[in-house]
């Protein structure tokens, strides 16, 4: 069983794919910018873009600097395919279904569910509203519901402006959805349990703390980012399975890219691309050199 489980909304909008379905894209931003990097050889460029997978409509981020590394790339490449996830809700309730007979609030210890049942009745949703689904399925849903109360959408998020920027590029994903959701659904019970408790006790802060986040990536201050997801996500074996180990699967299929001609952008969640075992700091211990983009 996992240690320690604390996992906030804040850490989902930088950990993991969207899934919704594409939005308007906003013009260049003002702000100095989200954090770009590329590494290239003599016939490949890969440029590496942390994405917050919710935000506010109308937020504005795409400046020249990424617009460039945009449109010089042939290739966009996402966490998972975005056509895909906007059409995996079934995959998705089929693999959160408690068995017949079994309810959520069933599995929770009295006081566990007194605090969920006031959550879910301080966001306007009723107490049996998630009870067919197992915890992971609840937190994810719970985690996401605040954000989107106060105008967070995935439909306003990077992935979805860039997949309507990109629509005659060719792409593609470094995972499924069903990789995704099995991060979540693999979990031991008492896991999962845990994990949904430590969302409900951390709903008051859920906006605040990405709000936070948001500021941080704007300025490209990928440092300040990386301490806060160790703070958000602080059980060290949570932060292996939903960051580490992927940025690890990653870095492979980095690699072979790297063997063939072209230039590829790759947007995956601003969490892989911060703090310890970030995508480019793997990709150095391999002997590769990655370049950050400034202004």
């Amino acid at each position: 069983m996992l240690r320690k489980l604390t996992l906030t909304a804040s850490a989902l909008a930088l950990s993991l794919g969207a899934f919704a379905s594409p939005a308007t894209a906003d013009d260049h931003a003002d702000a100095s910018g989200p954090a770009l990097w590329s590494l290239s050889d003599e016939d490949t460029t890969i440029y590496l873009f942390g994405t917050i997978h919710v935000l506010p409509e109308g937020e504005s981020w795409y400046d020249d600097r990424i617009a460039t590394a945009f449109d010089a790339s042939e290739e966009l490449v996402f966490e998972i395919d975005i056509d895909e996830a906007a059409s995996a809700g079934q995959t998705m309730a089929t693999m959160a279904m408690l068995p017949e007979g079994q309810t959520l609030r069933s599995l929770m210890t009295e006081e566990n569910r007194a605090e969920y049942e006031a959550a879910l009745d301080g966001l306007g949703v009723p107490a049996a509203a998630l009870d067919p689904v197992e915890p992971w399925a609840a937190t994810l849903n719970l985690a996401m519901l605040p954000l989107m109360q106060a105008g967070w959408q995935p439909n306003s998020g990077v992935e979805m402006v860039l997949r309507q920027r990109g629509d005659d590029k060719q792409r593609g994903a470094l995972e499924t959805v069903e990789e995704q959701i099995a991060l979540f659904d693999t979990l031991p019970m008492d896991a999962q349990l845990e994990l949904l408790d430590a969302t409900v006790e951390n709903l008051d802060r859920a906006v605040s703390s990405l709000e936070t986040m948001k500021a941080e990536w704007l300025e490209g201050d990928a440092d300040a980012l990386g301490e806060i997801l160790n703070e958000e996500m602080d059980d060290p074996q949570l932060y292996e399975r939903l960051l580490v180990n992927r940025n690890r699967n990653w870095v492979d299929w980095i690699e072979t890219r790297m063997d063939a001609p072209g230039t590829v952008f790759v947007a995956v969640g601003a969490g892989h691309l911060a703090g310890e075992g970030s995508v480019q700091s793997l990709l150095e211990e391999r002997g590769l050199t990655v370049v950050r983009i400034d202004n």
